[in-house]
């Protein structure tokens, strides 16, 4: 298969070397010949360390780099059967750039984007063949993170979707179908993870690290919520959360913090700017938290960890009830996508249905904000006496 990546970025990077890997001939488009000549070579070197490690030989390594070439014109892409354009996340720019492509590609080549937010059916409408576009979303770092969403607009195809999970599948990726709706699985089931975080904090029950080491300890997540926004950049995860608050019409469970957007607006991004919920060395090894470090009574890390569960919870059971995807997609999204340590549905029939309707009704009876709304779909498992699985 003939594979156009348009975007030479970290993602577009990523995503050829997942192509080539799986025996695919990629051609790595972008404009700008100094961001081509730095991917080949962040290429290169994460190759060398893969045959460092064991991972690959030698011979590999040479296949994967023989099946990627270079290019600097978007008609250099015209043999490709499936194209996924990997670029800024602005919706202009992704119409103009595909309606563009659409002139030099065969008319059978699937022409994809690897949006993570935006409408899809409006990238496809900037095409005179809508039903060939599709949504194909990696998450970073591609060839590490196994799980991909396959999000298909209404105009597309069945035939280009079951070819797009089929070729995706191949490439040794777990596939979740996912509507096109904001933030699609992940991006919105995952939202919780950091406003009621978030929530928590400014409603002075808890400080950050006390937070995180809550989440961590009881949870299980690998990296607690605070971690995790400084890791992606407060900056960017704050605008995450406001373009999906916008896209729902400003639900309330959306609702950004001003937490967050004041971090954001001090340059306060995390890592990479060596400060924001926690102060940062070189190496990008916590120094000094923003807040006393403190492991917090049993008590109140249960208070905490179950609070942001729950609504983990909510916000997966009202995906599946707006039938966004499948239980086992939801699922698998959140453990694959983002490593959560299991299953929210899972999850939630292990706790039990009841505990997570009671839970629910007791924030909502403590505060009376749309926010904490239990989901219809937990409510009439709990009338039927039944559970996810």
């Amino acid at each position: 298969m003939n594979v156009g990546i348009i975007g030479s970025g970290t993602m577009g990077s990523g995503i050829a070397q997942v192509a080539a890997t799986a025996g695919c001939m990629v051609k790595l488009y972008d404009t700008n010949q100094a961001a081509l000549f730095k991917a080949k070579a962040a290429l290169d070197k994460i190759l060398a360390r893969l045959v460092e490690k064991g991972r690959i030989d030698s011979e590999v390594k040479k296949r994967i780099q023989t099946n990627i070439s270079y290019v600097e014109r978007l008609k250099d892409l015209e043999d490709s059967d499936l194209t996924i354009e990997a670029i800024v996340e602005k919706l202009d720019i992704k119409k103009t750039v595909l309606s563009e492509l659409e002139v030099y590609v065969s008319e059978s080549c699937i022409i994809a984007s690897n949006t993570s937010s935006l409408s899809v059916a409006s990238i496809a409408s900037s095409l005179k063949r809508p039903e060939r576009c599709i949504g194909i979303h990696f998450f970073n770092p591609a060839p590490l993170m196994q799980l991909v969403e396959v999000i298909p607009a209404i105009q597309t195809s069945k035939e280009v979707l079951e070819k797009s999970v089929g070729t995706i599948s191949g490439w040794n990726k777990t596939v979740a179908i996912a509507k096109d709706t904001p933030g699609f699985i992940v991006n919105r089931v995952a939202r919780p993870f950091y406003g009621e975080s978030l929530r928590i904090y400014e409603e002075g029950i808890a400080d950050f690290a006390t937070i995180d080491h809550s989440l961590k300890t009881l949870g299980g997540f690998k990296m607690g919520p605070f971690e995790l926004m400084d890791f992606i950049g407060n900056d960017v995860n704050y605008i995450v959360t406001e373009t999906v608050f916008a896209a729902f019409y400003y639900d309330p469970r959306y609702k950004p913090s001003f937490t967050q957007k004041r971090f954001a607006e001090a340059g306060y991004l995390g890592r990479k700017t060596g400060k924001g919920y926690y102060k940062y060395d070189e190496n990008g090894s916590i120094v000094t938290s923003s807040t006393v470090e403190r492991f917090p009574d049993e008590k109140l890390a249960k208070q905490i960890f179950e609070r942001v569960l729950v609504m983990l919870i909510n916000e997966a059971a009202d995906a599946l009830f707006l039938k966004i995807a499948s239980a086992e997609d939801i699922d698998n999204a959140m453990t694959k996508g983002v490593n959560y340590p299991k299953g929210l549905l899972a999850w939630a029939d292990e706790k039990g249905i009841d505990w997570c309707v009671s839970k629910m009704d007791e924030l909502y009876n403590e505060y009376h904000e749309d926010r904490y709304r239990c989901s219809p779909l937990l409510r009439k498992l709990k009338k039927e006496n039944t559970t996810f699985y």
